[in-house]
């Protein structure tokens, strides 16, 4: 996890391995539910369900499967409605996290989430009490094209990033939240490769920790949050010095 910490660090996504697939579904088809209810079943009119869609894509989902999901959560017209949820608090060292959630039952989703903060040595606050560290960005990662090459994308569609940077491999594109659409239709239509797009919360300040055992203990609390099902995200200012960061 070394590298420039708002790629590497601060969020922690759904791993897609054989273990976590079918809740890796679930939480993808809670998703694109919830974007369907308040959006309508067309992508080209949704761009929540659009950036669904792409998200599940992220996580190796085939269109397959994405199709069955779709089709199941358009046919749930009479279902109880999904609510998109924050859940805010601090880990160990007052490492501050951002939890985003899909549910459809408050009642018992917000004590779940505020037991396993407990249990992590961590705790859950008021609303607000973090959200104003983080500010909400589009995060776009090209497989093979070069820096030059995405700019020029990026001009001919008069759509503004604030970051463009080649690394690994790819280049990883920082723009307004707000953007996301504009920066997206830019790329595809200049037929560059996306491996990944999202809306993502970026922290203001990070929290470096260089203490393997503190490190161990927020990163556990950071995966046990992110394996709850209706969780869709996890975001922390939390970043492991380079040295301790692969034994994480």
């Amino acid at each position: 996890m070394a590298g420039h910490s708002h790629w590497a660090n601060i969020k922690h996504k759904k791993a897609a391995n054989d273990a976590k697939k079918a809740k890796v579904i679930t939480q993808m088809g809670r998703l694109i539910r919830g974007a369907i209810q308040v959006g309508g079943p067309s992508p080209d009119e949704n761009p929540r369900l659009r950036l669904a869609i792409q998200k599940a894509k992220a996580q190796n989902m085939t269109n397959d499967v994405i199709d069955r999901i779709l089709a199941k959560a358009k046919g749930e017209g009479d279902s109880k409605p999904m609510e998109e949820l924050t859940y805010e608090g601090y880990a160990s060292n007052g490492v501050a996290v951002v939890v985003e959630v899909m549910s459809d039952n408050r009642n018992r989703t917000a004590p779940e989430i505020r037991k396993l903060f407990e249990r992590g040595g961590g705790a859950m606050g008021a609303p607000g009490c973090v959200a104003w560290q983080f500010h909400e960005k589009a995060l776009f990662a090209v497989d093979g094209s070069d820096e030059e090459s995405v700019l020029e994308a990026l001009l001919a569609a008069d759509a503004d990033a604030e970051d463009i940077a080649e690394q690994e491999g790819q280049v990883l594109i920082t723009a307004p939240a707000n953007l996301y659409d504009v920066v997206n239709r830019a790329l595809s239509e200049a037929g560059l490769s996306i491996a990944s797009a999202d809306i993502s919360k970026i922290p203001e300040n990070e929290v470096h920790i260089d203490d393997l055992e503190t490190a161990q203990k927020i990163q556990r609390l950071i995966d046990t949050l992110d394996e709850h099902d209706d969780v869709t995200a996890v975001y922390s200012n939390f970043v492991p010095s380079a040295d301790i960061a692969e034994e994480l």
